[in-house]
């Protein structure tokens, strides 16, 4: 069978570079002895070392073309080889409800929401590796006080560690990326309970980042009334990336206290 030209619009750039490949596959080792499960393995060049961990694994492709590639170079089970939208699956129901490692070399267009997704299966998913986007990347990765901090920061660190690992060049594509890439990896941290109403949580990290450039007292007037007494606290004269994640956490449970109020 010939090779499968890679698809615009499924964001599919092909790496080309198997050293870097096998690097990708070593960074699940970190989650030794449980699943794999790799998102959009395309011709299989991360699959082919991911193979070799001598555990159970699965891969999800949307791709037709690539699923018929797969099930004809690799030796894994019809099972294992799931033709579907990776962001409309039941992760609880993967591995018997197991958890596993997520990897993959993502597809650009999606990154961020294989990430969200992620979070809403984090008691699944104590590990999560791959590349994406370098800029994506160094988001996630992002500190308080740094510009690219913001809501996939925030989010991802409430609940996982994370690690920038190594950039990775356009060339070692096809076709190459207009960008640089990143390899990165996410290991849950011991939070098991946020301390919060982690949905107010999220909508305040959200509401608040969505207007970066305004004071919190400013751009969090959809939720909280500026003229109301905590809203004169200093620390609404701030901007959200000068807020760490547990200073999120705080101010969403004074926030709920005040909106509480009969």
């Amino acid at each position: 069978m010939r090779t499968v030209k890679p698809k615009k619009f499924l964001g599919q750039h092909f790496l080309k570079d198997l050293h870097i490949a096998q690097r990708i596959a070593d960074t699940v080792d970190v989650c030794p002895d449980i699943p794999i499960l790799e998102v959009g393995p395309g011709m299989g060049v991360l699959t082919q070392f991911l193979i070799e961990k001598k555990r159970p694994l699965t891969v999800v492709e949307l791709d037709f073309e690539s699923v018929a590639y797969l099930r004809e170079h690799f030796s894994l089970q019809e099972e294992h080889i799931i033709e579907q939208d990776f962001l409309r699956m039941d992760l609880s129901r993967i591995f018997d409800g197991q958890p596993f490692v997520l990897t993959g070399n993502y597809p650009y267009n999606i990154s961020s929401q294989i990430f969200f997704k992620m979070l809403e299966y984090k008691n699944w998913v104590p590990c999560c590796t791959g590349m994406i986007q370098k800029e994506v990347a160094e988001r996630i990765a992002a500190k308080p006080g740094s510009k690219t901090y913001g809501i996939l920061s925030v989010l991802i660190q409430a609940w996982y560690h994370v690690e920038y690992l190594f950039t990775v060049d356009e060339h070692v594509f096809n076709p190459p990326p207009k960008v640089k890439s990143a390899v990165i990896r996410m290991t849950r941290n011991e939070t098991v309970d946020l301390g919060c109403n982690e949905m107010l949580f999220k909508q305040i990290v959200k509401t608040t980042f969505n207007q970066r450039r305004k004071m919190l007292r400013n751009s969090i007037s959809t939720i909280l009334d500026k003229n109301t007494e905590l809203a004169q606290d200093p620390i609404f004269n701030k901007r959200p990336e000068q807020l760490s994640v547990q200073d999120f956490i705080d101010l969403t449970n004074r926030i709920e206290m005040v909106v509480r109020k009969p």
